[in-house]
């Protein structure tokens, strides 16, 4: 089932996610399915349950755009646990489309997370992987990427986004 993007405005996107404590079931395994599913539909790289309307703390990854299974990542009640360097790419959202910026974020990145059975598990990524570890992370946590960005910058999208919700073009 492919869910829709939940877009910048709807409170989950700014609400730490809730701990996901029931592994191994059906459920979570069809839920993750979908939340794979809805991000290659959206032509996104990453996914975190929040964007979908689920406050759960699960994210997916596949910085190979579906083409590479071995890439494909599913990140369970995740942590960053180091974060090294520093890179400053264009970064979007699939929450805030239409919009991108420069965002300086780590540049070698490990995180500590739980697999779809519960088993714990650290895995380092380094510049895009790197990046996305942090963005989804950032999503369970009630962030959103434009909050590492300049306050001039953060208040220019904010502003758009307000026009284009009073002529219903955001929803």
């Amino acid at each position: 089932m492919i869910y829709p993007i939940v877009k910048y405005g709807n409170p989950v996107l700014e609400t730490p996610a809730e701990t996901v404590t029931d592994f191994g079931t059906p459920e979570l395994e069809k839920f993750i399915e979908d939340m794979f599913e809805s991000m290659y539909a959206a032509r996104g790289v990453g996914l975190a349950a929040p964007q979908i309307g689920f406050s759960r703390r699960i994210a997916v990854i596949d910085t190979s755009n579906g083409q590479n299974p071995d890439e494909k990542l599913v990140l369970i009640n995740p942590e960053i646990v180091r974060a090294e360097g520093r890179q400053i790419c264009e970064e979007g959202c699939l929450s805030i489309p239409g919009f991108r910026e420069q965002v300086p974020r780590a540049l070698r990145v490990t995180v500590r997370a739980q697999n779809v059975k519960g088993e714990h598990f650290e895995k380092t990524g380094e510049e895009l992987l790197a990046r996305a570890f942090l963005h989804e992370t950032d999503h369970l946590n009630g962030r959103l990427y434009i909050s590492h960005i300049g306050m001039l910058r953060r208040d220019l999208i904010r502003r758009k986004i307000r026009k284009l919700q009073k002529a219903g073009e955001w929803k």
